[in-house]
């Protein structure tokens, strides 16, 4: 693991996202709130949380962070049948929170997967990305700003 022992204590802010795509049928049924294991979008909200917390076991050499604040958006949208999941993580800690967000991302997406797949097996998880992060050395970062 790299040595963060030096570094100043700050507020560590970060933004992941992701999309899941579904066939009509199950897309239908997750807007519906009738798939067969129950509640899909609460379920993804506890995984991506519960995974947020255990990021470090997740992720080999990654710091266990304390984490202030977790928060799990997921949005439907007819066009394209698609959950986007939006996870912001916040802590205040000598190292950033991006891989608990992308983790919270990555979990929720897999949880709507197996929620879904006894009706549609080519459900496609897409697109786990950063959009934005603040705090540290490296101060704010967002996607699609130009780099020095």
């Amino acid at each position: 693991m790299v040595d963060v022992g030096g570094k100043p204590v700050t507020s560590r802010r970060a933004v992941a996202r992701g999309s899941v795509a579904f066939g009509a049928a199950a897309f239908a049924a997750l807007k519906a709130n009738r798939l067969a294991k129950g509640d899909a979008l609460a379920v993804a909200r506890l995984a991506g949380i519960q995974a947020a917390k255990r990021t470090s076991e997740w992720i080999p050499l990654c710091h266990t962070v304390p984490l202030d604040s977790l928060d799990v958006e997921i949005a439907l949208a007819y066009r394209g049948r698609r959950a986007t999941i939006t996870a912001t993580a916040q802590a205040h800690g000598v190292t950033g929170v991006e891989m608990e967000a992308l983790v919270a991302v990555a979990a929720a997406a897999l949880a709507l997967y197996d929620m879904a797949k006894a009706l549609d097996r080519g459900i496609v998880v897409e697109d786990i990305l950063l959009i934005e992060k603040s705090g540290g050395r490296s101060g704010v970062w967002r996607r699609g700003r130009a780099r020095p």
